[in-house]
């Protein structure tokens, strides 16, 4: 056990099971889904794969009789490195069943016979690790896109709703609770730089939104990819699994993953004749194998199902962000829980580009609801204020429906 948690010790600062007093949310759950749920399963599938100590030797082969131990150690290093293969007419449960052959796929095999080779297996870590940066990618673009914007904005007022003294409080657990001038001052700064930018928001939003479609596209290039990777199983994987079931003498995993297969080893005889070696290969690689993507598939899908559905809510908070209070309370009171005016919620929204209602939305998921109400009513007040002053600064209004 201390072998198993040493191995996956590496993943241990991208697991965050409790949040800091500092996070600041960026995104939402369907981003965290690809950079940090799958992110780390395609981690730990990476290590399971190259991890000796679940399996032992990823491969072992027998050879003919009176062979030395260097000798099969050389023809288990050839067989890995190279390829081995199963028998197209062998892969199925009745010569098994039969007592023909000891193994589906594992029989005697003429020049005509169609060979099903396997070298998936050397690549699998490789892949499973390139798909983790992938899964990664879109997230590390938005991050630095956003800049810390948000953070710059929120930070120290989390426990703001607290602020009921004249100076700071720092308790026994580090947590800092802000004195009512800089929860006052911090709420200041924020006002200010939402009005300075009203309407230039529109970047920041749409760099979010591609980043959204990134990760989309990238669930479905996954998939295809696997598809190719493992030679167009992947893709009815999951049905035939369900379909078979797993309980037979030879179903769909075995075909895909065969845990036994053969391997043929060309050397030279001492008078210069090539000597053909017939090995059979325990693969207990596939074992791990099979596992991973069984659920990688079921995986997959769940993903873009609910990437899919999170575009779709996304086109629908484009529509609707300026045209009903109804849904811009509901949007706010999943993002700020609590009671607030929503009137303020109307006035500020109805003068906002769709870039603005976003980072406000942001901004809410961030702070305190006393703290994101006092917030909006401040925002209600300036942007009447601005409207009167400055009108040609503001789009024409749009119609609210409740």
């Amino acid at each position: 056990m201390a072998t198993v948690l040493a191995t996956f010790s590496v993943l241990k600062d991208h697991v965050k099971l409790k949040i800091s007093q500092d996070t600041v949310a960026i995104d939402n759950m369907v981003f965290k889904l690809h950079y940090r749920v799958t992110f780390l399963i395609l981690l730990a599938s990476t290590l399971m794969v190259t991890a000796k100590q679940f399996i032992g030797e990823h491969i072992r082969c027998i050879g003919g009789h009176g062979m030395s131990d260097d000798v099969l150690k050389v023809i288990n290093t050839y067989c890995f490195f190279t390829s081995t293969y199963t028998v197209s007419k062998h892969l199925n449960a009745t010569p098994v069943l039969l007592g023909e052959i000891p193994h589906p796929g594992v029989g005697p095999a003429t020049k005509e016979d169609s060979l099903v080779h396997h070298a998936y297996y050397q690549w699998v870590p490789f892949v499973l690790f390139f798909q983790a940066i992938f899964f990664y990618a879109p997230h590390y673009l938005w991050r630095n896109v956003e800049g810390g914007r948000l953070k710059v904005l929120v930070s120290g007022l989390h426990m703001a709703s607290l602020a009921l003294r004249e100076t700071p409080l720092t308790t026994e657990n580090g947590i800092t609770v802000p004195s009512i001038h800089d929860r006052d001052e911090k709420i200041r700064q924020i006002r200010h730089a939402f009005l300075n930018r009203i309407h230039l928001n529109r970047p920041w939003a749409y760099y979010m939104g591609l980043c959204e479609v990134l990760n989309f596209i990238n669930v479905l290039m996954q998939i295809y990819l696997t598809d190719w990777f493992l030679g167009g199983a992947f893709l009815g994987l999951g049905q035939a699994v369900a379909r078979n079931g797993l309980d037979g003498e030879v179903d769909a995993l075995d075909i895909v993953f065969p845990k036994v297969t053969k391997c043929t080893f060309h050397k030279f005889g001492p008078s210069g004749t090539i000597q053909n070696h017939d090995a059979l290969c325990v693969m207990a690689l596939n074992i791990v194998n099979e596992k991973i993507y069984i659920f990688l598939w079921y995986w997959y899908i769940i993903l873009s199902v609910i990437t899919g559905l999170g575009l779709l809510w996304r086109l629908l908070t484009m529509v609707l962000h300026a045209r009903s209070v109804t849904f811009n309370k509901l949007v706010f009171s999943m993002a700020c829980p609590g009671r607030y005016n929503p009137w303020n919620v109307l006035a500020v929204t109805n003068e906002c580009h769709y870039g603005d209602w976003v980072f406000l939305y942001y901004i809410a998921k961030n702070l305190d609801n006393y703290v994101f109400k006092e917030l909006l009513q401040k925002l209600a007040e300036d942007l009447q204020e601005r409207r009167q002053i400055q009108p040609h600064l503001f789009s024409e209004e749009k119609p609210l429906t409740s």
